[in-house]
């Protein structure tokens, strides 16, 4: 894409029914950028996120990704917008390796096959691939959702919280994929609680709180271990 920014968010209040949880919310992700959003429980970090996605509507503000409107059910949105947010979605009489490949067909992968097996293998998930998710554990759906999201093209990722239910040498592979991600041009929208992961990967941080700051990775992790 040509534009310089990848997400462009002004003034952006989120919430239900018309009830806000929180925001005003400004913010913009260049290509090559990760932007960690951290706070308390309840503050409605996962609300913007989902928002942001295009899973929910804004109450006010505006909300752009390439100068597309956030809209779940656009094409040109969803070819650039990949998100995994803390729910197990499959479809129970696929295996794990045929998940994968939906998705990868879905997309239009070259060599969806091949594509798969790294995923599977990164994922430490090929001695489960032909399974299906409901004979995965917690963890390994996790991984499963992770994957399904990151095989996929986009310029935009956006997770909510992908520590949830890994081990720390997973959560330090997943950390060294979004700094590849955002290597290779895309722009990262992460919503953790996990100081390492925060301080390892993004570029700039919003604390949403009472108000909502910008703050160096570094000094909001501090706010995350004070928690």
């Amino acid at each position: 894409m040509e534009d310089a920014g990848v997400l462009e968010v002004d003034d952006l209040v989120v919430g239900y029914s018309g009830t806000p949880v929180c925001g005003p919310i400004t913010a913009q992700l260049d290509p090559g950028g990760i932007l960690g959003v951290v706070g308390f429980n309840g503050a409605g970090k996962s609300t913007a996120a989902r928002t942001i996605a295009g899973r929910q509507p804004r109450i006010d503000g505006t909300l752009r990704v390439h100068g597309l409107p956030a809209d779940e059910d656009s094409i040109p949105f969803r070819r650039q917008v990949a998100a995994v947010f803390d729910e197990d979605a499959f479809f129970p009489s696929l295996t794990v390796r045929e998940h994968l490949l939906l998705v990868a067909s879905g997309h239009g992968i070259d060599q969806p096959e091949t594509a798969v097996g790294e995923e599977l293998e990164y994922f430490a998930l090929d001695s489960r691939a032909d399974v299906v998710p409901g004979a995965l554990s917690s963890g390994q759906r996790r991984r499963l959702t992770l994957a399904a999201g990151l095989i996929r093209p986009s310029s935009l990722l956006i997770l909510d919280e992908p520590e949830q239910r890994l081990d720390p040498v997973m959560r330090g592979l997943i950390a060294q994929r979004l700094r590849g991600y955002a290597d290779d041009g895309g722009a990262v929208l992460l919503v953790t609680h996990d100081p390492a992961m925060l301080t390892s990967t993004a570029d700039s941080c919003l604390l949403i709180d009472e108000q909502v700051r910008h703050l160096p990775p570094h000094e909001a992790a501090k706010d995350i271990a004070g928690q």
